[in-house]
């Protein structure tokens, strides 16, 4: 199409594999960590993968990287297109609010399992995620979109379920991405620090009732947002993005900020 942006072909961050057995769950591994590092929402174009790019950077033949991708496809990481090749998988505006929404549920509960399970050091440990951030950490983004998911990834864990780690793993690609966007935004840097510092507070108390309300109006507070100003997820490279709030978030700085 005319004046359209071909899709992106990346080179994922990966080194050789060393091992010579086990080299599928080992690309698997390598290549899903990859794209869980990726910023897949700083860009309109969808993001293909060169399988052998990937052979090359792997250091393996084809047969245990396309067993890997195979997976991959499986888990709902990429997906294969005919005649257009390997694209990670993008969901719309109205999957992300839903995959929110499904994380709150899951974190909220585990939140409250956490109230009563967690250990006084477990706990501590949540402070020390937030220790290198004062109350606006707008100046610090990256860092703080990392630990942000840091911070969600361990309350889930904290509640002592590993079904529901394992449910939210393929959700985490999405969230961390979509957090890593809509951060710079509306001021949620800082009232994410708030937020997460009451819910520690929650927790510290033993109140599994404020823990789970806390967590799930943070992160469905995600969904509202995502709803609202979330219409980039479903612009096309030649359309313009509509809807989105003034100042830092806008575009133009989300495009040089994930350049």
């Amino acid at each position: 199409m005319s004046g359209q942006k071909p899709d992106s072909i990346i080179r994922l961050p990966i080194a050789p594999l060393s091992a010579p057995i086990g080299l599928r769950a080992q690309a698997c591994d390598a290549i899903r960590a990859a794209i869980m590092r990726m910023d897949i929402y700083g860009q309109p174009e969808e993001i293909r993968l060169d399988e052998r790019q990937l052979c090359q950077d792997l250091g393996v033949s084809r047969t245990p990287i396309r067993e890997a991708l195979s997976v991959l496809e499986q888990e709902g990481f990429i997906r294969s297109i005919p005649r257009r090749g390997i694209q990670v998988v993008r969901k719309s505006k109205r999957e992300i609010v839903e995959m929110i929404t499904v994380w709150a549920a899951i974190e909220s509960m585990a939140a409250r399992l956490a109230a009563t399970r967690a250990t006084p050091a477990e706990i501590a440990a949540l402070r020390g995620v937030l220790a290198a951030f004062d109350d606006d950490p707008s100046g610090q983004i990256s860092e703080y979109s990392d630990a942000n998911m840091a911070f969600h990834k361990a309350i889930i864990r904290l509640g002592g379920i590993e079904l529901m780690s394992g449910m939210t793993d393929t959700l985490f690609i999405h969230m961390r991405a979509v957090r890593a966007v809509t951060m710079t935004q509306d001021n949620r840097a800082r009232r994410s620090v708030a937020d997460h510092r009451d819910i520690i507070a929650a927790l510290e108390a033993r109140d599994p009732d404020r823990a789970e309300r806390l967590v799930r109006e943070h992160t469905m507070g995600l969904a509202a947002h995502v709803e609202r100003y979330g219409d980039f997820l479903d612009a096309k490279p030649e359309e313009p993005r509509q809807a989105e709030p003034p100042g830092p978030g806008n575009a133009a700085e989300r495009r040089r900020q994930y350049a």
